[in-house]
């Protein structure tokens, strides 16, 4: 087995420190406490620009996106983000689930060497990512002088990112990733209101004439749009299959198993879409490539370079990595960074068209932008299915997890003998079902909030409903087992 071979990191994991779990059970209160240390310290890191790092403008559309899926600030401390911890987290589930790394997650010293793996790796990553931010102009450099301090801040930065989520995890009210994500949702929405959609609103009514109200109120667009998936997530939240259940050990003493249409939340889409992130920044090596590979590069992604003061500036404009992105301009007018509003938008989607060069060479295809939007959604969609399913067997909650969870503590469902492959049987026809239909509908209302332009992005409005309904649980949770000592013990 492939374990024998993690076995042989151990002396290496000797050198990775790792936060400390609390000696005793935590109050809701110390909780709460050092969850506003952490996120008070996130957005120190948030606010003070990296040294040696131009002013970087946050109207590009897919800057804003990978800024709020990876919890960062271009051209702040924390510009790489969560990026690193996601894309470890990625890889490695990707080596369990095809049986590369055979892994016992519920043996305590095989999960122990899988955590402290995964640590390592988001931290090469971490430093890999730095180099590649700085090197391919993502984040412009005042000085090219200063290449290596700015890619020694981007990365000791993102290593103290690591670590704060996992004290958030260990001492906080839910893990840091999820915080994170929210509070540059929540900075991305008020900001995007106050910094255009008030004015864009203002400057219609200003200009006058027949027009000036109704473009007043499409400015409106943006926020009405984060509105409506805010609203349509809540509801999705509250839809459930309830199973009866039965103990088995005292007649007339029953329950319900709620199993939630969103079964997964939103991980699935914060998986996809930071899977397609990574892969608009990680090829960006290979734009420069020249020779006979060079339309094989192309193919694969197409950049356009852009001269700054200290060099170029790479946008990602065709190839299949751009299909698959949602390389979208905003709806915005034009004067705030976006393409001039919802009618331009639409004239720009159903008339544009980027080039897909063949790697075998010859005249590159033009792709219409609406065959992208079409592209996007479905693969989005297509991953949405395949990191939901297969989280809900990394995470402990599959059919045969559940089967033999309600074994243990004597519950059955009523009608069918306590057997837990036959519970298991049921609870696959619901549970199976549920992940897939609750994935397609986190994908689709994704890419539907994306193609929008909702301000927060539709996909940070999307994310951070999933997250606070979590966090709501948990502290609900939190605040039952303080007022009932008692079922704090039989639960744990």
């Amino acid at each position: 087995m492939f374990l024998v071979g993690l076995e042989k990191i151990d002396p290496l994991l000797k050198f990775i420190p790792g936060i400390k779990k609390p000696d005793m059970p935590l109050s809701f209160r110390e909780k709460m406490k050092w969850t506003a240390i952490i996120m008070s310290v996130y957005f120190l890191l948030f606010s003070i620009p990296a040294y040696g790092v131009s002013i970087v403008s946050m109207q590009q559309p897919i800057m804003q996106l990978i800024s709020i899926i990876f919890a960062a600030r271009i051209g702040s401390l924390i510009t790489v983000g969560i990026g690193p911890i996601v894309l470890a987290s990625i890889i490695l589930q990707l080596l369990i689930g095809s049986k590369a790394i055979n892994v016992d997650l519920n043996d305590p010293e095989q999960k122990g060497r899988f955590q402290g793996l995964q640590k390592m790796s988001a931290m090469v990553i971490a430093v890999i990512e730095a180099y590649i931010f700085t090197s391919t102009g993502y984040v412009p450099l005042s000085s090219a002088s200063y290449f290596g301090i700015v890619v020694l801040q981007l990365a000791l930065s993102a290593i103290v990112i690591i670590y704060m989520d996992e004290m958030m995890t260990k001492y906080g009210i839910t893990s840091g990733i999820n915080l994170f994500i929210a509070g540059g949702v929540s900075y991305a929405i008020i900001a995007g209101t106050v910094s255009i959609i008030f004015p864009e609103a203002a400057s219609s009514i200003a200009a006058g004439g027949a027009a000036a109200i109704p473009n007043a109120i499409l400015a409106f667009g943006p926020l009405l749009f984060a509105l409506i998936v805010f609203l349509i997530s809540i509801y999705a939240y509250d839809m459930k299959v309830e199973l009866p259940l039965a103990f088995s050990q005292f007649r007339g003493v029953g329950g319900r198993l709620p199993i939630p249409f969103l079964y997964v939340s939103v991980l699935p889409v914060i998986l996809a879409t930071s899977f397609e992130m990574s892969l608009t920044v990680w090829f960006r090596f290979i734009a420069n490539v020249s020779g006979s590979l060079a339309n094989l590069a192309k193919f694969i992604a197409l950049y356009s370079a852009t001269p700054t003061t200290t060099g170029t500036s790479l946008n990602l404009v065709g190839g299949l990595v751009y299909l698959i992105s949602p390389s979208f301009p905003m709806p915005y007018a034009s004067q705030y960074g976006g393409i001039g509003g919802y009618s331009t938008y639409f004239v720009y989607l159903a008339t544009h068209a980027s080039q897909l060069y063949l790697p075998w060479g010859g005249t590159p295809l033009l792709v219409p932008e609406w065959a992208h939007v079409i592209i996007y959604t479905l693969v989005l969609v297509l991953l949405c299915i395949v990191f939901g399913k297969f989280w809900v067997e990394m995470t402990g909650q599959s059919p045969k997890n559940l089967a033999d969870q309600l074994q243990d503590i004597g519950w059955q469902i009523p009608g069918f003998r306590r057997d837990p492959r036959i519970t298991e049987n049921l609870l696959t026809k619901y549970i199976s079902t549920i992940t897939v239909l609750g994935s397609i509908f986190v994908g689709l209302l994704a890419a539907l909030a994306t193609l929008t332009g909702a301000v927060g992005t539709g996909m940070g409005i999307l994310l951070t409903v999933g997250i606070m309904y979590m966090v709501y649980q948990q502290l609900e949770n939190d605040k039952a087992l303080e007022a009932y000592p008692k079922l704090n013990k039989l639960l744990s």
